[in-house]
C-alpha cells in the first residue's frame, strides 16, 4: 500500500484516524486539514503516529515563527536575492505539478552570502515553497485531482568549487533541512541535469541533509536528458533552452521572465567584508619564513579543498603540500588561521553509473 488516499491498508488508516484525534487542537494552525495533507507526515515517519505527531507539532510552531502564513503578502527578499538567486517556476508536468527549475551555474554563493543574511535565504526558499504550495492547490482544483507535490529540474551545467565552499555548503545544508522538516512529501521527482564529473562529490556534501525518501526521487539524467525531460513535461510546458517549445511572450528561449538565472553579485551589495568560517588550527608564521602543510591523498579524483573558496583536484595519490609564504615580510610575522580537508571522490558505484546515463541517487 502506498499509504495515499484510496490505497491505504486497515492499519495506515487507524493510523490516520489516531493521528487527526491527537492533533486536533492544532488543526486551525495548519494550512490545510484533509486526509491527502496529514498522510505526507505519517508517510514522512513511516505511519509512525507519534514521530508524525511530534513533527507537525514543531511545524506548527515554525509556521508562527517565521509568519509563513503571511510570508508571501507581507516579505519580500531583499533586492540582491531576488536579483541574483537562479531559478523559478516554469510549466506544468504531464500530471499537472508545478516545476521548479534550480539553476546551480550562474550562483555566486560568495557574494549572496556576504549581501544578506542566512535568514533572509531561508525565509526566500520558504516563500517560494509556500507560492509552490499555493500553485498545488490551484491545480487541484482546476484539475479535479489531489496535486500535492511539485517536479524539480536541477541544472547543474557549471558546478563548480565555488558551489563547494564550506559556508555555501553549510547555508545550503540549513535551507535543505527545513524544507525535509517542514514540507514532507512536497518533492515528486527531481531530474538532475547536465551533471559534470565533480557532481558526485558535491552530492556527497550534502546528501545526508537528505532523507532516504528524497534521495531515492533524485534522478540523474544522462545525455538524452531533453528527450527524458519531454516524457514527463509536454513540449509546450517545456522552455526551448530545456528542450521544449516555450517561449517568453518576446519569444526568450531560456524564459526568463519565469526562471532567474542569477549571476556575479556586484560588490555594491556587500554588507560585509567576510563571512565567518570556522577553522580547525591557526599558526604563527615568522618574518621572512614559509610554512608547509603536507596532506596525504590516498585516492584519486579527491579534491583538497582549503581556507576559502578555494580547492585543488587531486589527480593521483601522493602528498599534496600547502605552502604558506611569508617569505616577502621582513618585519611582520603573519598569524593564520585554517582549515584544510581532503575530499574523497564519489563511491566507484555512483560514479560507473553516472557515467552510463540515468541514475537514481541513494
Amino acid at each position: 500500500m502506498s499509504g495515499r488516499v484510496g490505497d491505504l491498508s486497515p492499519k495506515q488508516a487507524e493510523s490516520l484516524t489516531e493521528f487527526r484525534g491527537r492533533i486536533q487542537d492544532i488543526l486551525p494552525d495548519l494550512p490545510a486539514q484533509h486526509d491527502h495533507y496529514l498522510l505526507r507526515w505519517l508517510r514522512a515517519r513511516s505511519f509512525n503516529v507519534q514521530k508524525a505527531e511530534a513533527m507537525i507539532r514543531k511545524h506548527v510552531e515554525f509556521r508562527k515563527q517565521m509568519r509563513v502564513d503571511t510570508i508571501i503578502s507581507d516579505w519580500r527578499p531583499p533586492e540582491v536575492i531576488e536579483k541574483y538567486v537562479s531559478g523559478g517556476m516554469c510549466g506544468y508536468d504531464r500530471e499537472g505539478s508545478p516545476i521548479w527549475y534550480d539553476v546551480i551555474g550562474p550562483l555566486d554563493p560568495k557574494g549572496l552570502l556576504l549581501s544578506a543574511t542566512k535568514q533572509d535565504f531561508l525565509k526566500t526558499k520558504i516563500r517560494h515553497t509556500e507560492m509552490l504550495r499555493q500553485e498545488c492547490q490551484r491545480q487541484t482544483e482546476k484539475l479535479g485531482k489531489n496535486i500535492e507535490a511539485i517536479t524539480l529540474i536541477y541544472d547543474c551545467e557549471g558546478l563548480g568549487l565555488k558551489h563547494i565552499w564550506k559556508p555555501a555548503i553549510e547555508a545550503y545544508g540549513e535551507i535543505l533541512t527545513m524544507f525535509e522538516e517542514n514540507y514532507p512529501e512536497g518533492l515528486k521527482r527531481v531530474f538532475l541535469i547536465k551533471a559534470p564529473r565533480m557532481f558526485p562529490m558535491a552530492y556527497n556534501l550534502i546528501k545526508h541533509f537528505l532523507c532516504e525518501e528524497t534521495r531515492r526521487k533524485i534522478i540523474v539524467l544522462g545525455s538524452n536528458w531533453q528527450q527524458v525531460l519531454r516524457t514527463h513535461i509536454d513540449p509546450e510546458q517545456l522552455p526551448v533552452v530545456y528542450g521544449g517549445t516555450l517561449t517568453d511572450p518576446d519569444g526568450d528561449p531560456r524564459c526568463r521572465t519565469m526562471i532567474k538565472y542569477g549571476g556575479t553579485v556586484p560588490r555594491s551589495y556587500y554588507v560585509q567584508d567576510s563571512v565567518k568560517v570556522q577553522y580547525d588550527n591557526s599558526v604563527t608564521i615568522s618574518r621572512g619564513s614559509v610554512f608547509q602543510l603536507d596532506s596525504d591523498v590516498t585516492a584519486a579524483g579527491s579534491l583538497l579543498r582549503y581556507m576559502t573558496t578555494r580547492g585543488l583536484s587531486c589527480p593521483e595519490p601522493g602528498v599534496y603540500v600547502l605552502c604558506f609564504d611569508n617569505s616577502y615580510s621582513i618585519l611582520q610575522s603573519k598569524r593564520v588561521s585554517y582549515k584544510v580537508e581532503v575530499l574523497p571522490p564519489a563511491d566507484g558505484q555512483t560514479q560507473s553509473q553516472h557515467s552510463r546515463g540515468d541514475v537514481r541517487l541513494q
